[in-house]
């Protein structure tokens, strides 16, 4: 349908360049500009009240205008049609999530990964979730297997605010423990607590690589997700499980990469993906 839209709306050859663009969260429409194209407001407009008519659950549209950026990971936005609110309740596996678009980070491209990591975890596990935004990760993961305690980490305020009424709307606050502040801050005064560490954060993954293995157990699991420049997706893949491999080899831990997987394209030859990484502390 999506395609349908924009195809009717702006012509095949710039439909296939957009309609993947669309992200819906709740009832609210984000539509993602291309880097390389430029900004015509107005056909986004056109876009955004198709999309409205043949989509009646959606409120309101917005359109990003920057990438996500900074240290609370958010992106710039200029509304374009419907109701003017960014604040939203979105559902995903079961759980519900009150978000604010243009407060807090949040993707459906990583709707698989959420169901996928927390089928992954054993009962009675303890984890740590450095990026944890408004919580999705750390409350579908409380939701859909038996952890002992998620330590539920983001330095943005709000995502924080949001993160902490979700827990108590989805029923997991004995389980999820929320916190405020520097993941690395709280990944050093938690050294060998963690049987699995996740770092959902592409922007800081391999700065903070260090501080998710100091929080390690003797052995365990890091979920990494990153962005790699690459030819294609295989050379994307070799080259993110070089780099976190050779990583782990210069500081002295023994490391396997259980899974790795593309989680999306980002841009021409710019991919994010994941590396479920086995760790052994070797002292």
């Amino acid at each position: 349908m999506i395609r349908d839209i924009a195809r009717a709306v702006v012509g095949e050859s710039l439909a296939g360049r957009i309609w993947r663009r669309l992200e819906i969260i709740g009832d609210i429409a984000i539509l993602r500009k291309p880097i390389d194209l430029e900004l015509d407001v107005e056909l986004y407009k056109k876009l955004a009240v198709e999309i409205m008519k043949r989509i009646p659950h959606v409120k309101s549209v917005w359109l990003a205008v920057t990438p996500v950026s900074g240290g609370h990971r958010v992106r710039e936005y200029v509304h374009i049609a419907g109701e003017l609110r960014s604040e939203t309740t979105y559902r995903e596996h079961g759980c519900l999530f009150k978000v604010d678009i243009a407060k807090v980070y949040i993707s459906p491209t990583l709707n698989y990964e959420h169901i996928r990591v927390a089928r992954l975890v054993n009962p009675g596990e303890e984890i740590l979730n450095m990026f944890a935004g408004a919580g999705l990760f750390s409350i579908i993961i409380a939701r859909h297997s038996k952890p002992k305690r998620i330590i539920s980490v983001d330095i943005n305020p709000d995502a924080y605010r949001y993160m902490v009424e979700n827990i108590e709307l989805n029923k997991v606050s004995d389980t999820v423990i929320p916190v405020l502040g520097d993941a690395r801050e709280v990944a050093r005064s938690c050294s060998n607590c963690f049987n699995r560490v996740l770092m959902p954060l592409p922007e800081l993954a391999y700065e903070y690589f260090e501080d998710a293995v100091i929080s390690l157990r003797s052995a365990g699991v890091v979920h990494v997700y990153d962005f790699v420049t690459a030819e294609s997706k295989i050379e994307a893949i070799s080259r993110a499980q070089n780099l976190y491999l050779e990583k782990c080899e210069s500081i002295g831990i023994r490391a396997r990469v259980l899974k790795s997987r593309i989680v999306r394209s980002v841009g021409p030859r710019y991919y994010q993906i994941v590396l479920d990484l086995y760790l052994e502390k070797t002292s």
